[in-house]
């Protein structure tokens, strides 16, 4: 890929993308103080999904690019990574990429349909399906991962934190098992219902996978890591634990050996409730979605563990610039007081949000004292 023909496409960073005031902190300090529950000028803020679909100049690429030839070229992925924050100037950039990269390394691959969604070469229905998946080649297969999270690093400099992360064990497998993007997932749910010990075969392959994967991201140099267990919600309370949070809780506890490595950011969507279990992985921060009340999570969650939120994603669609600023502020006020706010959306951004609304979001919490 010639560097020069992605950069023509690349937005240059206007002057309101940088901070209006000084400070002693860098963006990237910011971020990492925030993750550790340690004290700062203001919460940080970056938001899930910040790179691709709302961005003019992501879609002017794949003009000529599909999604996964964006994911798999480290050049490409590093100037969709690097879009929103010469835009926005973000505290924080995430690495383009997708959950689905682990099952094609595993051995199942993945494109996206013309119509919309994912579908995969096949769909993972029996153990022998299981057995088939190679645990051993994931670092090996996703070294263009780790090119471009090294390239990001040297890019971002002192300057801006990077983000990497891994969709769940448990949200992995409902993809893997359902074999393409549906309206309901619930393959997955029946084998752990009905036959738990397949199900737990294929847990823990994808929990080794997943760990591998987040350690090779660690050592590439990024300032913390996002597990998305985005189908979190599809699980009673009372099934929570056993099919995805002890999956999350070995996996984090294989990453924070020792105690000072990258800190762990845990996301999962439509589980508020099961505060105990959250608590229980050892992440640094919990992710909460928009549903959840700030106040509540509060109230669950002990001081020394972050909160990411929790902006609802619709604001930034379908409000104003002034709106957005208000709902924005109640969101940091809820927060108000308690160190390690990590100010985000209580889910991805949507590929309406319009860019005056993002903007303000930014300019709110900049402002914010």
């Amino acid at each position: 890929m010639n560097a020069a023909r992605i950069q023509a496409g690349a937005q240059t960073a206007p002057t309101e993308a940088v901070e209006s005031h000084a400070s002693k902190l860098t963006n990237r300090q910011r971020f990492r103080n925030a993750c550790r529950c340690q004290p700062n000028d203001r919460p940080p803020v970056w938001l899930m999904r910040q790179a691709g679909r709302a961005l003019p100049e992501y879609r002017k690429l794949k003009e000529t690019y599909t999604f996964v030839q964006l994911v798999q070229h480290p050049e490409l992925a590093v100037e969709v990574t690097l879009q929103p924050v010469r835009r926005f100037g973000f505290d924080a950039a995430i690495l383009f990429s997708d959950i689905l990269v682990i099952p094609e390394a595993l051995g199942q691959s993945y494109h996206f349909k013309e119509t919309g969604g994912v579908q995969m070469d096949f769909a993972v229905q029996s153990r022998a399906d299981i057995e088939k998946l190679s645990v051993e080649q994931v670092c090996e297969k996703l070294s263009y991962v780790d090119q471009a999270l090294r390239i990001l690093r040297r890019e971002l400099g002192e300057q801006t934190a990077l983000i990497g992360f891994s969709g769940s064990p448990w949200t992995l497998a409902t993809f893997m098992m359902e074999g393409a993007s549906v309206p309901k997932y619930s393959r997955a749910l029946a084998l752990f219902r009905e036959d738990p010990k397949t199900y737990y075969a294929l847990a823990e392959k994808l929990t080794a996978a997943v760990t591998a994967y987040l350690q090779m991201q660690s050592a590439a140099g990024v300032d913390a890591l996002q597990i998305f267990d985005s189908h979190g919600g599809h699980l009673t309370p009372s099934e929570f634990q056993e099919a995805s949070g002890r999956w999350m809780r070995d996996i984090v506890s294989a990453i924070r050996t020792p105690p000072s490595a990258t800190p762990i950011i845990v996301f999962s969507l439509g589980t508020h409730g099961n505060w105990p279990d959250l608590v229980g992985t050892g992440a640094n921060v919990i992710g909460v979605d928009w549903q959840t009340s700030l106040a509540d999570a509060r109230k669950h969650v002990p001081d020394a563990i972050g909160l990411q939120g929790n902006l609802a994603p619709a604001w930034l669609s379908d409000a104003t610039p002034e709106v957005v600023a208000r709902e924005t502020k109640a969101v940091l006020d809820a927060m108000r007081g308690r160190s390690g706010h990590l100010f985000n959306l209580g889910h991805g951004l949507t590929p309406g949000a319009k860019l005056d609304n993002i903007a303000a979001l930014v300019e709110t919490v900049r402002a914010f004292k």
